[in-house]
């Protein structure tokens, strides 16, 4: 591979003005594709094998036209205190908005008159008009969501307090400053790290395009393959990592081949060569971690997984065509002034690199326990850990939606705003069978009649729990409910639906780790011919993402330090976010792994004892790593400053693992159990040796291919 690789980028050097164009018809392509397709919508969300599941279609089947996909909005109103919501003038403010609602948009289902739905609170200060839609929330048009904010603003100010909530209102955050915050700062570590401009900015360069083609295709596919306006999100932040990442590692090797003396065609097929292969493989990891999202069996995360491996293999294929190609383009300038100058060579330097991997070397064992024991204690609170779906109550109190439903809550119940939907599928009997057995269980505050179908062989009824939709006991009402009642009787709503994809989430869990963890320990047995680098690679991101949810747990549900971080309202962690984390946070620990040790195992392979080939690997690739680690800390840390609490969650939870295991496992436990390991680490059966194909990641048997045939090129200069 190396060999193939090194004639590539040879090659992409050489014709450099033809791979940057064919690169920027890409782009277009892509891009005129994106901008002439359909708007993308909001992607059909279904949980397979679930009840909710069931439920939700059964309804649709029996109850057409019922709106039961689309989204809901509830206008608040609340009385003055010592005034009631029954006194005649406010209720002529709430009949003139029903009439504004009515009118004011042809995506309506059906909006309800709090007088006669029974929906005044039993104290008389609060009542609510729920509106229905025959689309989601994101499909709504701009339009329908002014009308239902202006028919709000105009009874506000009318004596009443009037908030609105619901999904009608729901919208992709703003991502554009956090993005914009993150590309700045990556470009302050790149020109630090590089000390040239150019050099900083070629990664920022090419992984702008790359992505601009990931995204663009995946706005040009949306409504063809059902993708939704949403998918673009993980693939945006990933093909983003990984594209720096892999331009930082092939730039710098780039410069280090430069320092040594080769010539400039030749500097670029060695980094393909060598630091290519490195990025080809840590590209694998990292599609095999999106691509396993399969395994959780959500039609939403697999397209989502796809969407972004796809983003990931354009970041691979930049890196091992487009760098090189843009490194002629460059020229001197790729390095610094001083190296312009004729300074020491860049790779004899002692740095920081260096120093730190002899002290590493020096007390292995303190520096294992320190780690090891420091990220335990970290990862303690993960025991406690309760997932959910955030819902209005964890957003912030200056929205609408909050103070609605907390409004809502104080008037009706706390478990007002998730109710449950019962449907059953039988006769009236059936129904109201039904209805007796959930009014013999505890943990409801109502229940309504039956509401047969015009066909009469299926019910509707609405179950208010007592307590708010993401306690424990409204999950064990629904489970109360499921045991109680018969194979005819299902339950689903949002509340339900959250509990079931929770629960999927969870199961999904271990699969999913042992999958992604077992394909990614043979490939990286493959890439250092040995067992046990494989075996602390895998062990040290498992504890660094325990720990990571541990801070999240203490952060997010604890809600120690969570005024530092704007959390409000603490709660359960959000459901997908282990699997989350494991997959975009195993990708990137992967990267640093093969960017950090394949340049151990390479001057291993070429006779340096193992602790003389640490140092070696610091000083040419801890730079590089503690530079790709601090950018993706900056850009996921940028979300953090958002109101939504799912995007605060995850920019949190996805910096805190990018810190532990970049600068705790990667910077101090790896190279301390490879000193303690000694020659063991790159231990390999030797009926193992046979049996796993070479691919030379190290360079090994390119530099003897390329030394022994000078045909390889006329710049050739010989080791």
């Amino acid at each position: 591979m190396a060999t193939f690789l090194y004639k590539l980028g040879r090659s992409a050097f050489r014709r450099r003005r033809l791979v940057a164009l064919l690169w920027v018809a890409l782009l277009a392509v892509a891009g005129i594709g994106a901008a002439t397709a359909p708007a993308p919508t909001s992607s059909s969300f279904s949980i397979p094998g679930t009840e909710a599941q069931r439920a939700f279609d059964l309804l649709e089947e029996r109850f057409p036209g019922a709106g039961a996909d689309g989204a809901t909005a509830r206008v608040v109103f609340k009385a003055p205190d010592g005034q009631k919501m029954t006194d005649p003038a406010h209720k002529t403010v709430v009949e003139e908005t029903v009439a504004a609602l009515k009118s004011g948009s042809d995506q309506i289902v059906s909006v309800t008159d709090p007088y006669t739905a029974q929906a005044v609170s039993q104290d008389g200060s609060t009542a609510y008009v729920s509106v229905s839609y025959k689309v989601n929330g994101m499909e709504l048009t701009d339009e329908s969501k002014k009308a239902l904010t202006e028919a709000g603003h105009s009874a506000q100010g009318k004596g009443l307090t009037v908030e609105v909530g619901g999904d009608a209102l729901q919208s992709m955050p703003e991502q554009g400053a956090s993005e914009a915050i993150g590309i700045i700062i990556a470009g302050i570590v790149l020109v630090i790290t590089f000390g040239s401009l150019v050099a900083a900015g070629l990664p920022l360069l090419t992984a702008l395009i790359g992505v601009g083609i990931g995204v663009s295709s995946i706005a040009a596919l949306a409504n063809v393959l059902d993708l939704g306006s949403t998918t673009s999100t993980l693939a945006m932040m990933i093909g983003l990592a990984v594209g720096i990442d892999y331009a930082l590692f092939i730039v710098s090797r780039y410069r280090s081949e430069l320092a040594d003396g080769r010539e400039k065609e030749d500097a670029a097929g060695r980094a393909v060569g060598t630091a290519g292969s490195a990025v080809v493989f840590a590209g694998l990891t990292v599609v095999i971690a999106l691509v396993g999202l399969a395994v959780v069996n959500i039609p939403m995360l697999t397209k989502m997984g796809f969407a972004a491996a796809g983003t990931v293999v354009i970041a691979v294929l930049v890196g091992l065509t487009l760098i090189p190609a843009m490194l002629g383009f460059a020229g001197d300038k790729i390095v610094g002034r001083k190296q312009r100058l004729g300074t020491a060579k860049e790779s004899d330097k002692p740095n920081g690199g260096t120093r730190w991997a002899r002290f590493v070397i020096r007390r292995p064992l303190m520096v294992l326990l320190v780690g090891v024991l420091g990220l335990g204690a970290i990862a303690v609170p993960a025991a406690s850990l309760e997932m959910g779906l955030p819902d209005d109550g964890a957003k912030p109190t200056s929205t609408s939606e909050r103070r609605a439903y907390d409004t809502l809550s104080d008037g009706f119940g706390p478990g007002f705003n998730g109710p449950l939907l019962v449907v059953v599928d039988g006769d009236k009997a059936t129904a109201e069978k039904a209805v007796s057995t959930i009014k013999g269980l505890e943990g409801w505050a109502a229940v309504t009649p039956a509401t047969p179908n015009k066909a009469g062989d299926a019910a509707m009824i609405t179950v208010i729990p007592k307590d708010r939709p993401s306690s424990g006991a409204t999950e064990e009402l629904v489970h109360d409910i499921r045991g109680a009642t018969g194979d005819e009787v299902l339950v689903t709503g949002a509340t339900a639906m959250n509990i079931d994809f929770s629960q999927k989430m969870n199961d999904a869990l271990v699969p999913y780790l042992a999958l992604v963890v077992g394909l990614a320990f043979l490939l990286l047995t493959v890439v250092f011919r040995s067992i046990l680098v494989p075996l602390k690679a895998a062990l040290g991101f498992l504890l660094s993402v325990v720990a990571a949810l541990g801070a999240v747990v203490a952060v997010f549900q604890w809600g120690w330090l969570g005024g530092l971080f704007g959390v409000e309202q603490t709660g359960p962690i959000m459901s997908m976010m282990p699997i989350f984390m494991v997959g975009v946070v195993f990708g990137l620990a992967m990267d640093y792994e093969v960017f950090l040790v394949t340049r151990m195992r390479e001057a291993y392979v070429h006779g340096e004892r193992p602790g003389e080939a640490i140092v070696t690997g610091f000083r040419h690739s801890a730079r590089v790593v503690v530079a790709a680690a601090v950018i993706m800390i900056a850009v996921f840390a940028g979300f953090i400053g958002m109101d939504d609490q799912m995007i605060k969650m995850i920019g949190f939870g996805l910096a805190v693992a990018v810190l532990f295991d970049a600068f705790v496992v990667r910077m101090a436990i790896v190279p301390a159990v490879l000193a303690l390991l000694g020659h063991k680490a790159w231990w390999l059966p030797k009926w193992l040796d046979r049996a796993l194909p070479t691919v030379d990641v190290e360079g090994e048997g390119l530099a003897a291919t390329v030394d022994a045939d000078p045909r390889t090129g006329p710049d050739l200069v010989k080791v």
